[in-house]
């Protein structure tokens, strides 16, 4: 029998539960702890779990002393570590093997005889979400002109939330829009994991999204990439999505980034870019002609996803990707930039409940005669190229 460690005289029995037998344990029983990063955590986590990420719960591991601890991350590597931590200050622990993946899958396997669950999540898009998701989406089509007749669009799913939403919500859109267009469901399988392509797989067919599936090699190839890895990827899968689309005989595609994402991208701009730019509603490509990227979620709150991913009790993956798959790394997106400003936006909404839309307005309104230079279409200008002319103007109407 395997044991857990060198010279512990104890097995990995002693180390690990699986989720069948966290079943049949009496919540009551035991305290179940997630200890992946925020980000992790709220992108989806087992129900009745705390969050105490991994360095807060060894730092303060008195304070979970009453009761059993069953920990688990992402894959159940990093728990495994901190239950043998925890072990060696007498504290009795377990690590959920597989971790939150196993979970996920074996919920899945559960849900697969409902089969009209779909119908349920359809319904609440129309009636308990229509003013926080449906409207929102409907109105960045139509101010944007996001989508027009005879469109043929790809509609570009990662297996996250926001992407799976997108789905949905294209597929109500061709219900009830007064033009035709066409929809295809693109997924790029650039080398995940059998189990993270089966829960892709598992929640499009909840859901009743037919996908069509293409595979690449992105992955390897940036594998041991040292600088920019998630850069360089995303840059990767955005082209093999163009060139599949237009494949495809789509002159669109569609992205799921939403409102937070767009206020999150002025400010690092400003903060860590040095300029003012936005995450624009739709683009031309400057590489596959006649193709426009499009985002249709742009008015949509994140957390208004959350909450109707929770209300339908559906689960995603946070991130797919090889960068993520050992616990190790897990708190990896924590750290960056992008979380920085989460958490700056956050603590400014406290004590500014606007600071939100007023970012967003921010490049809505920006007033060129206060601007020092800009750049268009490749080209700075500079305030003084124009100054004397401004003075000139108005010694004349004077």
């Amino acid at each position: 029998m395997k044991t857990a460690g060198k010279d512990t005289g104890q097995t990995m029995e002693d180390y690990e539960i699986s989720v069948q037998e966290l079943s049949k344990r009496d919540a009551d029983s035991y305290i179940l702890i997630d200890i992946r990063d925020d980000s992790s955590y709220s992108y989806g986590n087992i129900p009745g779990s705390l969050h105490v990420p991994k360095d807060i719960l060894e730092a303060d591991y008195e304070k979970y002393k009453d009761k059993p601890l069953i920990l688990y991350c992402k894959k159940g590597e990093t728990s495994a570590e901190t239950v043998q931590f925890l072990k060696e200050k007498n504290i009795e622990a377990k690590s959920l093997k597989g971790g939150y993946l196993a979970w996920l899958m074996e919920s899945m396997k559960q849900e697969e005889e409902q089969q009209d669950v779909y119908l349920d999540i359809e319904q609440s898009i129309r009636k308990k979400f229509k003013k926080s998701i449906w409207c929102k989406f409907t109105k960045a089509v139509r101010e944007y002109e996001l989508v027009k007749e005879g469109d043929k669009i790809a509609v570009c799913i990662s297996g996250g939330k926001d992407s799976m939403l997108m789905a949905k919500l294209f597929q109500e859109l061709q219900r009830h829009n007064r033009f035709p267009f066409e929809v295809t469901f693109l997924v790029m399988d650039p080398g995940y994991s059998k189990e993270n392509r089966q829960i892709i797989e598992n929640n499009a067919k909840k859901l009743h999204i037919p996908l069509m599936i293409f595979e690449s090699d992105i992955f390897e190839a940036v594998l041991h990439v040292e600088k920019s890895p998630c850069y360089l990827c995303a840059r990767m899968r955005r082209g093999h999505l163009y060139a599949k689309a237009k494949e495809l005989g789509c002159n669109k595609i569609a992205l799921g980034h939403h409102y937070d994402d767009v206020i999150e991208t002025i400010l690092m701009g400003m903060l860590y870019g040095a300029q003012v730019q936005t995450m624009m509603p739709k683009l031309h490509s400057t590489n596959f002609e006649g193709m426009e990227l499009i985002r249709p979620l742009y008015l949509v709150r994140e957390d208004d996803i959350k909450k109707w991913r929770d209300y339908n009790d559906l689960h995603f993956l946070q991130c797919a990707c090889k960068f993520t798959e050992t616990c190790s790394i897990e708190g990896g997106d924590s750290s960056s930039k992008r979380m920085e400003i989460k958490h700056l936006i956050r603590n400014l909404k406290k004590t500014n409940p606007f600071v939100e839309g007023n970012i967003f307005k921010s490049v809505e309104n920006v007033n060129l005669s206060t601007v020092i230079a800009y750049k268009q279409n490749g080209v700075k200008h500079h305030f003084l190229e124009s100054y004397d002319d401004v003075a000139e103007s108005r010694d004349v109407k004077q």
